[in-house]
């Protein structure tokens, strides 16, 4: 079993439902816009949630201004 902190959880949480809406790409500040929390924290934790995580796929996507982030259920 996979031990998540609670930022993580939060974070894995808002994904899982977003996905399940049918969004697909994210940017980490937008994610941390909606969970009160700042987009370096979710920003440094998406990489190692990309690892570890088994309810949704999350892949490094393009990187412009800032990383997008593409999530698929998995």
């Amino acid at each position: 079993m996979t031990e998540y902190t609670e930022e993580e959880r939060r974070i894995l949480e808002y994904l899982h439902e977003s996905v399940e809406a049918g969004e697909r790409y994210f940017r980490a500040k937008s994610i941390a816009g909606q969970l009160g929390l700042t987009a370096k924290q979710v920003g440094s934790r998406l990489p190692r949630l990309a690892e570890k995580s088994e309810d949704v796929d999350i892949e490094k996507w393009s990187r412009s201004k800032s990383t997008t982030w593409r999530v698929e259920p998995a």
